[in-house]
């Protein structure tokens, strides 16, 4: 018989998220990262894609045309070269330093900023796709092993209260390499779930709209049942210094076991993060409050990934002790 005083108490969910604003209260500087981040974004030359994805729009939509070239395929693919022209007007590719699945949070990334309080900033144009690959590369690259020392730094606070730097940059390189592999993982796993699927998608908006528009409905849930529970893959390399595909198993293993709280938790730093982000983008671009923007984003997101790492610390402990009671509740009693 499984011994219930013995067991600690799940996580809980204001619990969690009250000890995770109070960790980062008491290492404020960890905000910096996503601070700095933003300011690099903002600031910054821009680097630009305009020229080139009018350039590549400008061919698909007139070797498109002269196959098809009724009114209404033309006004659709007009509507199209509009709104992709749009993209490549806003776009900046520094935003690829906000790399997923670990990286820094960055406010600017949502918002693209055109101006800034000193005037409108430098552009650089992006010429060729051989040059677009290797920076997008390099970026994301480095938003990876920057985004490790940042969560790495985090995980400290959480797990030892206090951060001690040689042992963090000692572990850095490998937990870098760690997070690259499981970068590919879920890169691997997104072309393999997508290139299937917009296949499908195309074919179905040939029929009909609303067919496509189901099946890209579809999609879209497919896609969050299949990355839900890789949301903690990352945090046992973090945590238990687990390679990647043991941090994997664990944190499939983690969801499946707290499958309730862990979905209540993650829609709750969802709504958090999303609703607030709102908040922070009231002030204009081109004025300095949006400073406090990022400050009060940078303490939100950072704050959050603490709770992240303490409901998963938690939850950890909570399972292993299911697990401990079972095995001694199946032992044979002695006599």
């Amino acid at each position: 018989m499984i011994n219930t005083e013995d067991i600690p108490a799940p996580p809980a969910l204001i619990r969690t998220l009250v000890a995770g604003f109070d960790t980062i209260t008491n290492h404020i500087s960890l905000i910096l990262f996503p601070i700095g981040l933003d300011l690099l974004i903002w600031l910054s030359p821009r680097l630009r894609l305009g020229g080139l994805i009018e350039k590549w729009v400008g061919e698909v939509v007139n070797q498109s045309l002269s196959l098809a070239p009724d009114l209404e395929t033309t006004q659709m693919l007009r509507s199209a070269q509009e709104l992709w022209t749009l993209v490549g007007e806003r776009f900046n590719l520094w935003v690829a330093l906000r790399s997923y699945p670990v990286g820094i949070p960055s406010l600017m990334t949502s918002i693209l900023p055109q101006m800034t309080p000193v005037g409108s900033p430098q552009e650089i144009q992006i010429g060729s796709f051989a040059v677009l690959a290797g920076v997008t590369l390099v970026l994301s690259v480095s938003g990876l092993v920057l985004g490790t020392l940042f969560y790495q730094l985090v995980a400290a606070t959480v797990l030892s209260g206090r951060i001690n730097w040689r042992r963090v940059l000692a572990a850095w390189p490998w937990s870098s390499l760690q997070v690259i592999l499981l970068a590919l993982v879920w890169l691997g796993l997104l072309i393999g779930i997508s290139i299937p699927a917009s296949c499908v998608i195309t074919l179905a908006m040939l029929g009909s709209a609303v067919v496509g528009q189901c099946a890209s409905l579809i999609y879209g849930g497919v896609l969050i049942w299949i990355l839900f529970p890789l949301l903690f893959s990352a945090h046992g390399i973090f945590v238990n210094r687990y390679k990647v595909w043991p941090s994997i198993k664990q944190g499939i293993h983690i969801t499946r076991m707290t499958l309730p709280t862990t979905s209540l938790f993650f829609l709750t730093v969802l709504l958090l993060s999303q609703g607030l982000g709102l908040l922070w983008q009231v002030p204009p671009e081109d004025s300095w409050l949006v400073i406090l923007g990022m400050a009060g984003h940078a303490f939100v997101t950072t704050g959050l990934l603490s709770a992240s790492f303490i409901y998963f610390r938690d939850s950890d402990v909570w399972i292993r002790s299911l697990q401990e009671q079972e095995k001694q509740s199946d032992r044979p009693q002695a006599a």
